[in-house]
């Protein structure tokens, strides 16, 4: 439909390429990986597949930090389709650089934007999905077991979906389907079922709730004061639901895997937040491996030296022989960090830390936007539902990166 040419269709998906978290340069182009307080990575800015040098970015940027201004020419990619987004944005980019075409970058991102939005808002996505869930869905008892343990408890429960209810029932039922229910649906898991629910304009909209009609596919046209089981509810938004179900902001707490669409209205509205990451198992798992402890370790010591020779290349005539031991050094330095950064991701390293050690943009709307972060729901089965989860007080970094045993990690 938007007449591309037809060799963009020889690029497959490369997992190996984007992480989350990333930010597209809508007017230069360039997919980029932001530290903790805005500065662009030095190796993490990409014009289509090709890393910028550090004299590039500072020809197109001027400084690696991202000003508000150019801020505003940046979007986030920080759910689980941001993979394949930005790995399409990467690719169409740098065909028209092989191909020697001219292009205007805004329109890439517009046209893989739209693109996306088309299969999903068309039904495409879905379709494939249901007609192949075993390819594209994991069946996992655990987290019926999750969802059952709180409901003994007495926990309200309510799903949030901006999907269609006839592919989110198609889904659950897959995936639910070998569970044991005391009635006929995975409904009677949840108090209150929304879908079509449009967030984030959810949390800010004044949209009314729809009853849905399961069997007919319409929605009633009667006002929605009340929630009732087995029902099914379209659109709405934040308002009406906390009016309806009398729910205080602090004693909700809402799962979600997007930290835009999905937790940054419910964090601004006082609920409680969890993100669902599900990379970070093995991030942790890389960062207690002996590999990276030695290249952390090696790191330390390259940074104790190189301030050593610092003093001394101040205090001392003998400034050239320093000099060159100085650049060694450096250059240990980054072979080093580039070791650490491909054990997680040869393109941009890890997605929670930069190459230099420092916390992430996506690290930083973690702290932002949830109160926990998890890797998989079924986590919590560890905990009983009335537990309060705090951090240690001496945790001056995010609480995944301090160094655990490597026994935890045993999957026996």
């Amino acid at each position: 439909q938007l007449k591309y040419p037809e060799s963009c269709l020889q690029y497959d998906y490369d997992s190996s390429f984007p992480v989350r978290g990333l930010y597209y340069d809508k007017l230069k182009g360039c997919l980029l990986k932001l530290d903790f307080f805005g500065s662009i990575e030095p190796d993490g800015c990409f014009f289509g597949r090709r890393k910028l040098s550090s004299t590039e970015i500072k020809e197109l940027y001027g400084t690696r930090h991202i000003g508000r201004d150019q801020a505003r020419q940046l979007v986030g990619l920080m759910d689980v389709f941001c993979f394949s987004e930005a790995c399409l944005i990467a690719d169409i980019v740098q065909h028209f650089v092989d191909a020697k075409l001219e292009f205007d970058a805004p329109y890439v991102y517009e046209d893989v934007n739209q693109a996306i939005q088309h299969v999903h808002r068309s039904g495409l996505v879905h379709r494939k999905v249901l007609s192949e869930p075993q390819k594209f869905l994991l069946k996992n008892s655990q987290v019926f077991r999750f969802l059952k343990t709180l409901r003994e408890k007495g926990k309200k429960l309510f799903l949030l979906t901006n999907s269609p209810f006839y592919f989110v029932d198609g889904g659950m039922s897959y995936l639910l389907e070998d569970q044991h229910f005391d009635g006929n649906s995975w409904r009677e898991l949840f108090d209150v079922v929304i879908a079509q629910a449009n967030k984030p304009s959810f949390y800010n909209s004044d949209h009314p709730f729809r009853v849905y009609d399961t069997e007919k596919d319409t929605l009633a046209f009667t006002a929605v004061d009340k929630f009732l089981p087995n029902e099914v509810y379209y659109h709405g938004c934040l308002k009406s639901f906390l009016q309806i179900t009398k729910w205080r902001g602090p004693e909700v707490i809402y799962f979600g895997d997007h930290l835009f669409s999905d937790l940054r209205g419910p964090s601004k509205a006082g609920w409680r937040t969890a993100a669902v990451i599900r990379e970070l198992e093995d991030e942790i798992g890389i960062q207690n491996g002996d590999s990276y402890r030695f290249q952390q370790a090696k790191l330390g010591i390259i940074h104790d030296l190189l301030g050593k020779v610092h003093a001394t290349v101040v205090s001392t005539e003998k400034g050239q022989v320093y000099r060159t031991l100085l650049d060694e050094l450096n250059a240990e330095r980054r072979q080093c960090r580039s070791g650490m950064r491909d054990l997680f991701n040869s393109s941009f390293g890890a997605t929670f830390l930069t190459d230099t050690g420092k916390e992430s943009s996506f690290a930083y709307h973690i702290h932002q936007y949830a109160d926990i972060y998890t890797s998989k729901l079924e986590n919590f089965l560890s905990y009983a539902p009335e537990s309060w989860l705090h951090p240690p007080h001496d945790i001056k970094i995010m609480p995944h990166n301090a160094k655990v045993p490597a026994s935890l990690f045993s999957t026996s």
